[in-house]
């Protein structure tokens, strides 16, 4: 098997043809690319492809075949002229391409065929998810929800992922807000499960021992350890915006004999800021804060 320095390329042989094309094809796209060096059109479009197919190769392999050499391939797929590219799945041809192309032809014809970029951004916020890594889920998800959202799309599998990022950031209002959005025909058994877990969250934040606390800093407001205390159970449960607020006003108005209270307070203050996610505006709207408040 001949295979290019990109390993997501294979140069089709009689060798490896049943192996690529039949074996390879039930697993994921095979875009075969017949070319000839006294063709150099068909040589453009080979590389064109290659280029165009190189960030999918979950997706696509490219296969190329040189005419010269494997004629009995390119006969076997019934080629007439130069260039010519077969897209193949499950050992049959789904597409093609015939005569010379420009980028934007190439563009339009992988694009019907290949995840689009928010496909990609929702596969890495699942992923990510799996892996507990809520930073680079929110990320992700996000991007992918402004990219549908800009192409005027209403993608529920999107949505439910950003809805299980927000309930896992403690943000339940977005989160209920979209998931009033989730139409019936998607209202599917993940749907279900983040309606059951959008509720737990919202009882958890408000336990009775949040309730507790809650009362007593309204009967004394200046009382530190009242205010890190609940600050902290905010923190637990992804209450995080009246957690800075509580601690930001503490850092703000402390006397000057409450210099180690204080301190304890911006400490609490900076480890909740450095637990959000990076790009996180409610982070950058405290940091900012904190800079005025210090200079």
């Amino acid at each position: 098997m001949g295979i290019h320095v990109n390993s997501n390329i294979i140069d089709i042989t009689l060798d490896n043809f049943q192996q690529v094309i039949v074996e390879q094809s039930k697993e994921k796209l095979i875009l075969v690319s017949f070319w000839a060096e006294q063709v150099p059109e068909s040589i453009e479009l080979r590389d064109k492809l290659a280029a165009k197919t190189s960030t999918f190769s979950d997706y696509v392999t490219l296969a190329t075949v040189d005419c010269q050499t494997q004629g009995q391939i390119a006969q076997q797929f019934g080629i007439q002229g130069l260039p010519t590219a077969v897209l193949i799945k499950d050992s049959q041809p789904l597409d093609g391409l015939s005569g010379p192309q420009t980028d934007e032809t190439i563009a339009a014809f992988l694009d019907k065929h290949l995840p689009k970029p928010q496909d990609l951004l929702l596969n890495q916020a699942v992923e990510a998810l799996a892996e507990n890594n809520l930073n680079d889920a929110s990320t992700a998800i996000n991007q992918a929800f402004s990219i549908d959202t800009e192409q005027g799309g209403d993608r529920a599998d999107i949505k439910l992922v950003l809805i299980d990022v927000y309930i896992q950031l403690g943000k339940t209002n977005e989160a209920q807000d979209l998931l009033n959005s989730i139409k019936m025909v998607d209202q599917d058994a993940y749907y279900k499960s983040l309606v059951a877990k959008l509720e737990l969250a919202s009882q958890a934040a408000n336990s009775p021992e949040i309730q507790a606390l809650e009362v007593k800093l309204q009967e004394n407001a200046q009382d530190a350890n009242v205010i890190q205390q609940l600050a902290a159970q905010y923190n637990q449960v992804n209450r995080n915006e009246e957690a800075l607020a509580l601690l930001f006003r503490h850092v703000q108005q402390a006397s000057s004999d409450e210099a180690e209270a204080k301190a304890k307070s911006k400490e609490l203050l900076l480890d909740i800021l450095k637990s959000l996610p990076d790009g996180e505006p409610l982070a950058n709207q405290y940091r900012r804060k904190l800079y005025t408040l210090m200079y």
